[in-house]
């Protein structure tokens, strides 16, 4: 006997919500599959009417965009989701955060009114923080990283070990002064250098240990103790001042 899809009444999509979330703490550690299923659990407590794709394994319309990797804090992470019923997107915001663990905080939530924004998220700022590391050491090692025209690292991939230069990528790079190094939350220990990159989004993708291994290649700049990943935020790229702009920007105006 042939299978047959399953008869059911999906309601259409009505509205897009774009969510930016952020990733604290502990669950820095959480993979990007371990966020999909804590997503849409958190969905189905807060009763968010979302939409669902038809055919035989019916999956709810949600579209990730461009996640940090394991182990990296973020404070700029997407995702959208379609909804059967227009949403107040303050009231979505609120009733996820509640039900999502602490760590995994809702940010901001939009009505999504344009389109392409995935192509709106062309580089992020990242903050590396380096405990116990020589600050004269991080500096030149940036110093030499950003006069090279090419640095070429290694990294395992899906398909294989594969080389690529990790210098092109990179936009800024700099050490945030040390009067400056407590302004992102508390005051670090003495002794932490932070450096601060904004990172073109390309292919293959440079990630912040891509960076590293780069320092460590142009000036054998090993740190001496397990460094931190942050995101700070991911967006539009202002080619002139490197600044990452808000990709929602075009959302709150209304733009179509």
């Amino acid at each position: 006997m042939s299978r047959q899809a399953p008869v059911r009444d999906f309601a259409p999509t009505v509205q897009r919500l774009r969510i930016r979330y952020a990733k604290r703490g502990r669950l820095r550690f959480t993979s990007h599959r371990d966020f999909q299923r804590a997503l849409e659990r958190a969905i189905r407590r807060a009763g968010v009417p979302v939409a669902f794709s038809t055919g035989f394994s019916p999956h709810p319309k949600i579209s990730y965009s461009n996640s940090a990797p394991t182990g990296a804090a973020s404070e700029a992470e997407y995702v959208e989701i379609g909804v059967t019923v227009e949403c107040d997107p303050g009231l979505v915001a609120t009733a996820l955060d509640s039900a999502l663990p602490p760590g995994l905080d809702i940010v901001d939530v939009v009505v999504a009114s344009s389109s392409d924004f995935a192509a709106r998220l062309e580089a992020s700022r990242w903050r590396i923080e380096l405990p116990e590391a020589d600050r004269a050491q991080v500096e030149a090692a940036v110093t030499a990283f950003l006069a090279a025209e090419e640095v070429e690292v290694q990294r395992l991939m899906k398909s294989g070990m594969r080389t690529f230069d990790a210098r092109s990528a990179v936009a800024e790079a700099f050490l945030v002064p040390e009067s400056e190094s407590g302004a992102a939350g508390a005051p670090e220990p003495q002794g932490c250098v932070i450096l601060e990159l904004v990172v073109r989004h390309t292919t293959p993708s440079v990630r912040p240990d891509d960076v590293l291994s780069a320092l460590r290649r142009v000036a054998d700049l090993v740190p001496p103790a397990p460094p931190r990943v942050t995101r700070l935020a991911q967006g539009p790229l202002d080619p002139v001042t490197c600044k990452v702009n808000d990709p929602f920007e075009p959302d709150r105006a209304g733009v179509e």
